[in-house]
């Protein structure tokens, strides 16, 4: 087997893993989110390395890179949240939102490494 060969086996198995939120390594948040409050989507607006889902609570450490990241046409991280609108967010979705801004910064650093 080649080096590349295993080099991008390597990268597809990572990414399949990620995209598949199997990946042990997604437990490990790169984000934060500790502010109390009602958890609803209200209003979503992105500044600072923060999403903000209401005038109080958000979710910190984002990167701008995970924010505007496109994944077949539509940005996930933002996606994600404004289908949620006018909805209290739960533990379980706190999490995978999370996760998910984790996949976005991890895909994007794999794909830099593909060139």
């Amino acid at each position: 087997m080649s080096s590349a060969f295993t080099k991008f086996r390597d990268f597809g198995t990572k990414l399949r893993s990620l995209h598949l939120m199997t990946d042990p390594s997604l437990d490990d948040y790169i984000t934060t989110y500790s502010e109390a409050g009602s958890d609803e989507v209200e209003r979503i607006k992105f500044e600072a390395d923060r999403v903000y889902i209401n005038s109080e609570q958000y979710f910190g450490n984002v990167p701008e890179v995970a924010w505007n990241f496109y994944i077949g046409g539509y940005q996930p991280a933002q996606k994600w949240l404004k289908d949620r609108k006018e909805r209290k967010l739960n533990s379980d979705d706190i999490d995978h939102y999370q996760k998910i801004i984790k996949v976005l910064v991890e895909t994007d650093k794999i794909m830099k490494q593909i060139g």
